[in-house]
């Protein structure tokens, strides 16, 4: 059995990056676990303390539908996560990395157009530097509508090398959005779920797959035994 951390940024994050995988991972047997960093609210409303709870249990609701354990949040700055020091927010992601020892991580894209999800990767890059005795073999970065394909030529662009065929889970990572709703919008905008169900597809049809999530390979490392 394999644990699996998802670290993302934000509540819905983790649904539109990696949320089909998340589910076959616990299809395989594996344990499930995600932390969310900041909030996702109060960069609307710093007194947003409604929001924040709802949007807490929408998140809650959403790892349920995806197979993963209750999940860990942590209060960051929404859209504010680089005015706070690299290491609290890699401490954060330490503590968590140490309590669950994950094999496998996934996290966000370091070239998106949110600054939160660039401070994201930087802080579990750092937390899971491959020293002797770590627990993390692989490291994953997903991409997530509205901020990894907006960035332009400021940031590298996603260069996915990973697919993961979700043609099954496909319907589950949609209803998990839909614990979401807020956030999503109506067509043609990409973060909706037409949009989302054709990045799947699009992402399939580039490895030969009905419907797939795309990954960049941030570390791999294959040890004895």
């Amino acid at each position: 059995m394999t644990t699996v951390l998802v670290v993302a940024a934000h509540p819905d994050d983790e649904a539109l990056g990696c949320g089909g995988t998340m589910l076959r991972h616990k299809q395989a047997g594996d344990t499930v676990q995600v932390l969310f960093l900041a909030d996702g609210e109060t960069a609307r409303d710093a007194k947003a303390a409604d929001r924040i709870a709802a949007r807490r249990a929408q998140a809650v609701a959403a790892c349920e539908i995806l197979g993963a354990e209750a999940p860990h949040f942590e209060q960051f700055p929404d859209n504010r996560m680089d005015t706070v020091p690299l290491l609290d927010v890699t401490k954060a992601v330490e503590k968590v990395v140490s309590a669950v020892k994950p094999s496998v991580v996934y996290t966000h894209h370091g070239g998106d157009l949110n600054v939160d999800h660039r401070v994201t990767q930087q802080a579990v890059m750092t937390a899971c530097r491959p020293l002797p005795g770590s627990s993390v073999r692989s490291i994953y970065a997903f991409e997530v509508a509205s901020s990894t394909g907006w960035a332009g030529l400021a940031q590298l662009p996603f260069a996915p090398a990973r697919f993961v065929d979700i043609d099954q889970q496909l319907s589950a990572k949609l209803r998990a959005l839909h614990c979401y709703s807020d956030e999503m919008l109506a067509f043609p905008h990409v973060r909706s779920f037409e949009a989302v169900e054709a990045l799947a597809r699009w992402r399939g049809a580039s490895a030969g797959l009905p419907a797939a999530e795309a990954f960049e390979v941030l570390r791999e490392v294959v040890r004895v035994g």
